[in-house]
């Protein structure tokens, strides 16, 4: 085995680890967005829903999606290290696709609750792997983790066309016998989980020390009962995950409570802290208010873009066929794969030249991108047909530049968050990081669910005006909050006391 030290010394750009967590990550995330993308739109066409509790179930599970990477991160740190949550979280998450590839309309909500547990011990775990591969303050450190994030778009892309396409029988419907479509797609997602999870296990030796259980120093049966009972609590919990995904009332109640108990917890522990650190976590804690407002609005993707796609789109890109609703799920990982190493060589240009915006002025350029795709999105409605059915083109290329927006914002959000938390908070920080994406998924449900409520009993063409004109709405608050951002940069930057 490895020791530490041998790969941290490793020779050229990337560990070659690197790629083994790469291919796992891609074919996760294959699973993880192939499923997302079919949520809203089978909970409409197969479960009969209406657009209104799509919306606000798709919102719910993907809350508690995030919600729960941050129980996930705490016990991998705690008991039972980032391997074995990981090799947990993938099992779980395979079960769930099998369940739903048995009977997706029967079994729905009993194969997401395994899905949402499976993602909370897979999802925050890998990417801490990834960070450990390099020494603290290896310069390759960022080229890495843009590689890394290649790998998660390119499992998204691949994953959020075909699930979806298969699913609508716009791909491959002469192999598809009649009346299983949807066990096939979420089968898929199923069978390539197991891909990702052999591509771990088959290359873990190569991570040496990294990610085993903090706990060597207990007695292998104390160290064992420990395990067992995490995995029982993460199955014994299922059940009510399942109430609170499919009655999205208690949704409503839990993320009443868990947001202010973890702002009472940071409350609690800055009585430690020295001025300077609780100035850097007031810093911390804007980034995290503005991040959960921007995934509100980006995560209308899943939810009512979803069923925009699937009702108002017509099906060419450039004169190519595509699904409208494979198209809403992959556009935007086909421009970060594209376009993310040319914005961080941007980046590196404008620094030597000593122009390089500050952390705070690119959050709130985010936002004007953010603004700017909304905008498109909402002039889609000049170019409809009698029957409401409109460009399918226009409406890419608003993805297109929200993902300037998310280039801006997502890849230094991470970073940011453990530049300005102390040693002893690292872990509750970057566990509210992932609260506030679960607090944007839910309030994207939300604002999803107001704009198809108003269009209830309408017709297509009044359909398509009345998404067209909330996302207009959405356009124009994501621009107050930029102009907001870049307003109070030179204040927040003050806050942050000289950290990048």
């Amino acid at each position: 085995m490895e020791d530490l030290s041998q790969i941290q010394n490793f020779k050229g750009k990337y560990p070659r680890q690197l790629w083994y967590l790469f291919f796992s990550e891609m074919w996760e995330r294959f699973s993880f967005y192939g499923m997302r993308g079919m949520l809203a739109f089978f909970m409409v066409d197969q479960l009969k829903l209406d657009e209104v509790e799509a919306n606000l179930q798709y919102g719910a599970t993907q809350a508690f999606v995030y919600a729960f990477t941050f129980i996930g991160g705490l016990f991998a740190d705690k008991i039972l290290g980032y391997r074995k949550s990981l090799f947990w979280g993938g099992l779980l998450m395979i079960v769930g696709s099998i369940i739903l590839a048995v009977d997706p309309k029967e079994f729905f909500f009993i194969g997401i609750g395994f899905n949402i547990i499976g993602t909370g011990f897979f999802k925050p775990n890998i990417s801490t792997i990834v960070g450990r591969l390099y020494k603290d303050g290896d310069p390759r450190t960022d080229a890495g983790f843009s590689l890394f994030y290649a790998g998660v778009n390119l499992g998204a892309l691949l994953g959020g066309y075909l699930c979806i396409a298969i699913g609508k029988r716009t791909l491959f419907d002469s192999y598809v016998p009649q009346g299983l479509e949807w066990n096939i797609a979420f089968g898929l997602a199923a069978i390539v989980m197991v891909i990702s999870l052999l591509t771990f296990t088959q290359t873990q030796k190569s991570l040496g020390p990294i990610g085993i259980s903090p706990l060597l120093n207990l007695a292998p049966a104390k160290r064992k009962t420990y395990e067992y009972i995490t995995y029982g609590l993460s199955i014994a919990v299922i059940p009510f995950i399942i109430l609170l995904v499919s009655n999205s009332q208690y949704t409503d109640i839990f993320m009443f409570i868990i947001g202010p108990c973890a702002l009472a917890y940071l409350a609690y522990e800055m009585r430690n802290f020295s001025l300077a650190e609780n100035k850097k976590l007031i810093a911390a804690m804007v980034f995290i208010f503005f991040s959960i407002v921007f995934w509100a609005f980006f995560e209308q993707s899943g939810g009512s873009l979803s069923l925009f796609a699937a009702n108002n789109l017509n099906n060419t890109v450039l004169g190519m066929t595509m699904d409208p609703n494979g198209v809403n799920n992959a556009a935007n990982s086909l421009v970060v794969i594209v376009f993310a190493g040319l914005i961080g060589i941007l980046w590196i240009w404008m620094s030597k030249r000593k122009i390089e915006p500050n952390t705070v002025v690119k959050f709130g350029l985010g936002f004007l991108f953010l603004a700017g795709g909304f905008y498109v999105f909402y002039y889609t409605k000049f170019f409809a047909d009698a029957n409401g059915m409109t460009s399918l083109d226009l409406f890419t290329f608003g993805w297109f530049v929200i993902t300037f927006g998310e280039l801006c914002l997502s890849p230094i959000g991470m970073s940011i968050m453990t530049k300005l938390s102390p040693q002893k908070t690292q872990a509750v920080m970057m566990g509210m990081w992932f609260l506030a994406s679960a607090y944007g998924q839910y309030f994207a449900g939300l604002l999803g669910a107001n704009i198809a409520g108003a269009s209830e009993n309408s017709t297509n063409l009044e359909k398509l005006n009345i998404y067209a004109d909330g996302y207009k709405q959405l356009g124009l608050y994501a621009l107050i909050a930029g102009v907001l951002l870049i307003l109070i940069s030179p204040l927040v930057k003050k806050l942050m006391g000289g950290v990048k």
